[in-house]
């Protein structure tokens, strides 16, 4: 009897590796500047919230472009391989909540922003050695 073995080949790929808590603060940095944000500020969360590493508070002049530059975001987001994003408030665009995991993303319109005053509630609310900074353009 003539036998034919066949060998299968089982080809491991690597799945595109996920950016790194600070690659994907960098990349959200990144897409509002390119939008236009008005005052990006983040805060490292880092060792101090189980909720992110990091929170990025930015506004935009209207609600449309709120809109924009979260849909953006998400565009971006989804790029990098990020799975899972939440968005919450894109209906009206006052205030977006963007959860991509290691990043948390407030956007709003500036009198919004002004009302609820995150970066001060999280400045009090965390141990002062909590970074609360600028994002560089």
């Amino acid at each position: 009897m003539n036998a034919t073995h066949r060998e299968d080949r089982i080809i491991a790929t690597n799945p595109p590796s996920l950016p790194s808590p600070q690659q994907l603060l960098e990349l959200i940095e990144q897409s509002l500047d390119d939008d236009k944000a008005i005052d990006i500020v983040s805060i490292d969360l880092t060792g101090k919230s189980s909720i992110a590493d990091a929170m990025v508070v930015a506004s935009g002049a209207s609600v449309r472009q709120v809109g924009a530059m979260a849909d953006h975001l998400r565009e971006k987001l989804k790029a990098a391989g990020i799975k899972g994003i939440s968005i919450e408030g894109l209906e009206n665009c006052d205030w977006v909540l963007i959860d991509s995991g290691d990043v948390i993303v407030h956007l709003f319109r500036p009198e919004v922003r002004d009302f609820y005053n995150l970066e001060k509630l999280w400045s009090e609310a965390l141990p002062e050695s909590v970074d609360v900074t600028a994002a560089q353009n």
